[in-house]
């Protein structure tokens, strides 16, 4: 086994033990918050990089073992091209919304699959306000050239989530 296998396998047993140990609430289980994965080039909407299809590849790997019941991506095809083939491997129908309205994603999130894990997919700017619409309070930060962050966010019953930052 590689650092990289032990090191995920580290991740994933930390968030198998979160959500356990996750009071009930009236929310997700969890929701992964990820930003898109590379892209080709620098244009409104563009396609992924080679190594943006791989990444996208990975995070499947990664995440198809969690029971994910939603999969939200914006309007721009890095997004939806990033959740692919997660949502191809788990039989899920991908759900688009704005990227301008993180709350608004958080409160159909909720709506929609209200005691489910979820994944969304952002950008660089957006996975920071996700992030706080789901009542975190640390300040996130991406950089430029950051495509491997993976946020877990437990909700729990009073006060804010739980917030694990993963490398995938």
């Amino acid at each position: 086994m590689n650092a990289t296998s032990i090191r995920r396998a580290a991740s994933f047993a930390a968030f198998g033990i979160l959500c356990a140990l996750a009071p009930p609430v009236l929310a997700q289980k969890a929701v992964i918050v990820v930003r898109h994965a590379e892209k080709v080039d620098e244009s409104t909407d563009p396609l992924l990089s080679a190594a943006g299809t791989a990444r996208a590849e990975s995070l499947a790997r990664t995440l198809k073992s969690l029971d994910i019941k939603g999969v939200y991506v914006t309007q721009f095809q890095r997004t939806a091209l990033t959740a692919a083939p997660l949502a191809k491997a788990l039989g899920l129908t991908v759900t688009v919304v704005k990227a301008e309205a993180p709350p608004e994603l958080v409160e159909r999130m909720t709506r929609e699959h209200p005691r489910d894990v979820v994944l969304a997919v952002g950008h660089s700017n957006t996975v920071p306000m996700i992030l706080s619409a789901l009542g975190h309070a640390e300040i996130v930060k991406l950089g430029s050239d950051e495509f491997d962050s993976l946020f877990v966010v437990v909700p729990q019953s009073s006060g804010p989530p739980t917030v694990l930052r993963l490398r995938y």
